[in-house]
């Protein structure tokens, strides 16, 4: 046995060496030896205790946004990495001085499989600067953003825990932020609901801060909040109605109270929908500025609903918040009627020419042209059906117009005002037939 080993041992030995080599020859041409820059923008800052017990703290050089690490390694292993495999970081205390403006602080990196002499790292230094450390609190806001609850609810109260934050930085950095805000989606919800998210800061023009400045930023509880959400029933077509204070000028009186809209959408709670509803589906819009004293014109007045909704309720997003309160004022015999456009009667209207009224009715307001006796209701003796409309579109031109409307009223009774209508005139156009 011993002397079939050492048979022709140099060329056994030569054959290994060849063997060697081959493999060698092979393993560089499939897997070679080759370079890969990965650009990373996250510095992990060690030993950053060594400087905020001075009061102050780091803030990232906003030229240098990127660093550059280039590793050297088998191809193989190279292309299995990615920039999340790469941790670069800055170790305070190797500062080269704290006299400078910016402070360099030199970078190392490591890669799981690349030894540290495989790393070069450009620029080889974290530029940063020293500022006083800052520590405020903010309120925590919440924005549901356009996201929108199931058909039929909307949403009730919310309430977000913690109430405030405090957040440590940077004193150029915290001058910065100007509110921070919690973000939920509440698309299709109706259950009430509790989410945990990351806050949001935004800067003084309403932009979110970006992240070159959140990098320096220490934020309490972990940057997170709890929003809670509890989702109302929403009714549709609930009345207003509106009232006044005062008495008018003498010889005139109050014809009627309107408001603009007609009805809202109203959101509560299960007990306040049941007690709207035993109310007759309709709120009362009390206000003193709604008054009436000396008047002898109509009044018109803009009021917030906020302050008037019942208990348990709010106005829907679908609504507006708002109301106009119109209180029309006649005088004593006083009526108000209104005539479809489509009643009145066109006169000297060019044949070439189209006319179409804006609206489909005008409000026509007459009284007794003597003193009504009293106990006199003019809406019993009134006739509209008497009453006629005309219009005269003589000299008119093409477009919008407003024009007078002539009105013939039953006999014993005059017009309050002068009433107009306005009306878009166009020429027809007259298309010929192509011959075939």
């Amino acid at each position: 046995m011993k002397k079939k080993l050492t048979d022709n041992l140099a060329l056994k030995i030569i054959s290994l060496v060849c063997g060697i080599l081959v493999w060698l020859v092979v393993a560089n041409i499939d897997n070679p030896i080759i370079e890969r820059s990965f650009t990373l923008q996250d510095v992990d800052l060690v030993n950053e205790a060594y400087i905020e017990d001075t009061g102050m703290m780091c803030v990232q050089n906003v030229k240098q946004t990127t660093v550059r690490v280039t590793l050297t390694g088998e191809r193989l292993l190279l292309d299995s990495l990615t920039a999340e495999d790469i941790r670069l970081t800055a170790d305070l205390q190797q500062a080269v001085s704290f006299n400078t403006d910016p402070v360099m602080i030199p970078l190392s990196a490591s890669c799981p499989g690349i030894a540290a002499g495989k790393i070069r790292i450009s620029p080889p230094n974290y530029a940063v600067s020293l500022e006083a450390k800052v520590t405020n609190e903010y309120l925590i806001n919440i924005n549901n953003g356009e996201s929108k609850p199931a058909r039929g609810y909307a949403v009730g109260t919310q309430t977000v825990s913690p109430e405030k934050i405090r957040i440590t930085g940077p004193q150029s950095v915290m001058s910065r932020i100007d509110r921070v805000v919690a973000a939920v989606n509440l698309d299709g919800a109706s259950q009430e609901r509790s989410d945990t998210v990351s806050l949001q800061i935004y800067d003084k023009n309403g932009d979110s801060l970006q992240s070159v400045y959140l990098s320096n930023l220490r934020l309490e509880n972990d940057g997170k909040a709890t929003v809670t959400t509890k989702f109302w029933r929403v009714r549709q077509n609930v009345a207003l109605a509106a009232d006044y204070v005062g008495t008018p000028a003498q010889g005139y009186v109050v014809n009627s109270v309107t408001t603009v809209p007609e009805t809202i959408s109203v959101a509560g709670t299960a007990d306040a929908l049941e007690s709207l509803r035993k109310a007759g589906n309709r709120i009362y819009v009390h206000d003193k500025r709604v008054d009436v004293t000396g008047v002898s014109d109509d009044l018109e007045v803009r009021i917030s609903l906020a302050s008037l909704m019942p208990e348990g309720t709010r106005i829907s997003e679908s609504s507006s918040d708002e109301v106009l309160v119109n209180v029309c004022i006649l005088p004593e015999g006083g009526y108000v009627f209104y005539i479809p456009t489509n009643e009145i009667r066109v006169e000297n209207r060019s044949p070439d020419m189209q006319v179409t009224f804006e609206f489909d009715r005008i409000e026509v307001r007459v009284k007794k042209n003597t003193a009504p006796e009293e106990g006199f209701d003019t809406k019993e003796d009134f006739d509209e059906d008497a009453a006629t409309a005309a219009i005269d579109l003589t000299g008119i031109q093409e477009g919008l117009s407003t024009v007078p409307v002539k009105i013939a009223l039953p006999e014993g009774y005059e017009l309050v005002e002068d009433v107009s209508t306005e009306v878009t005139a166009r020429y027809i156009t007259v298309v010929n037939a192509t011959e075939p």
